[in-house]
């Protein structure tokens, strides 16, 4: 189910970090006034003079649900994530604190992503079985999408994060995608269940022993079979998960670019260009990082939604529509459930 899907007004706003981000408060206002007009309740935390400056340039703003919460200072891209510790007001901070007191139902921030991690399992805590929350991402694929990770959060990691990670994204399409029973695949260098690191082997053995115990577990996976959508999951490391979701989006941009210098080189290039155009422009907004916005910092026990710093309205929009979806569902409810008492046991070593 798309991000764009309109929702009905949520019990609780959603706290945006207005002020996190490459391009400033522009595109996080603008975001949560298209939002808003979907539907969407959203707190708009920073400046609250360059809040409302900004939100004055959209009319009729005053009569959607949104509203300003002060927030002085704001950690910068280029800062170290550290700062989250001794930075009370800080925006992303005053975020995730309206989660944790209430009066929120989840944080959305396009800014700066590691502090946006340590806030939220700073002020959240982890869900009770999780070792380490990880981040949940979506790739285009054939068919459709596929569900990566961990995306960055966790470079080193146990066997049984793996198997933890599985039963949150298995959850997490439950709930959001409405996937009855979707397929789990282990990243490696081979399909053989005895290819891979001592690890990939060792997680292996543990999803499979866990296979129909809430995790419906395929196999190993290859890279190639990320975009084929050979599996609707794919579990991999923090650090190799980060490696894939780059990749993905420099090859998109460098073979946009390619078919554009393709379709420029000559008159008929051009003219053919012109009939393909709107096919191309479907082409291309299936491979837009904005269609879903956000991903989730999963595991912890709030709602917590990562975008790029580079993020433009489009973005934020979708960021708060999934952020208001994942609430309405009782996503963070339901988890907790897939972890509690009388859940198959995900255990392994160190690696």
């Amino acid at each position: 189910m798309s991000a764009e899907a309109k929702v009905s007004v949520a019990s609780l706003p959603i706290a945006l970090d207005a002020a996190g981000g490459d391009n400033g408060v522009a595109p996080n206002v603008e975001g949560a006034v298209l939002a808003a007009r979907a539907g969407v309740s959203v707190l708009l935390v920073g400046e609250r003079v360059a809040l409302h400056a900004e939100l004055g340039k959209y009319p009729g703003s005053a009569a959607l649900p949104l509203e300003i919460v002060d927030a002085p200072d704001v950690i910068g891209m280029d800062e170290h994530a550290a700062g989250v510790r001794s930075r009370s007001g800080a925006s992303i901070n005053v975020c995730t604190r309206l989660v944790k007191d209430g009066r929120a139902a989840a944080a959305v921030s396009m800014g700066h992503s590691g502090a946006t991690m340590a806030s939220a399992l700073l002020t959240f805590g982890r869900i009770k079985g999780v070792e380490r929350p990880a981040i949940l991402t979506h790739l285009p694929a054939r068919g459709g999408m596929t569900t990566l990770l961990d995306a960055g959060a966790n470079a080193d990691v146990k066997a049984s994060s793996y198997a933890q990670w599985a039963r949150l994204a298995t959850v997490y399409l439950k709930v959001l995608e409405d996937h009855d029973n979707p397929t789990v695949g282990l990243l490696s260098i081979g399909e053989e269940d005895h290819k891979g690191s001592a690890l990939v082997i060792e997680a292996h053995a543990l999803l499979r022993a866990l296979h129909g115990k809430g995790i419906n577990f395929h196999g190993n996976v290859e890279g190639r079979d990320i975009f084929l959508g050979t599996t609707d999951i794919v579990v991999t490391d923090g650090f190799t998960g980060n490696v894939v979701l780059k990749l993905a989006e420099g090859e998109a941009r460098v073979m946009f670019g390619w078919i554009r210098d393709a379709l420029n080189s000559g008159l008929k290039s051009r003219l053919g260009g012109l009939l393909v155009r709107g096919s191309l422009r479907g082409l291309a907004d299936r491979m837009d990082p904005s269609t879903y916005g956000a991903s989730i910092l999963i595991g912890v026990r709030g709602l917590a939604f990562i975008g790029h710093g580079s993020a433009n309205a489009t973005a934020v929009k979708n960021a708060l529509l999934r952020a208001s979806r994942a609430h309405e569902g009782k996503l963070l409810p339901r988890l907790e459930v897939a972890f509690g008492e009388g859940a198959a046991p995900l255990v392994g070593t160190e690696a």
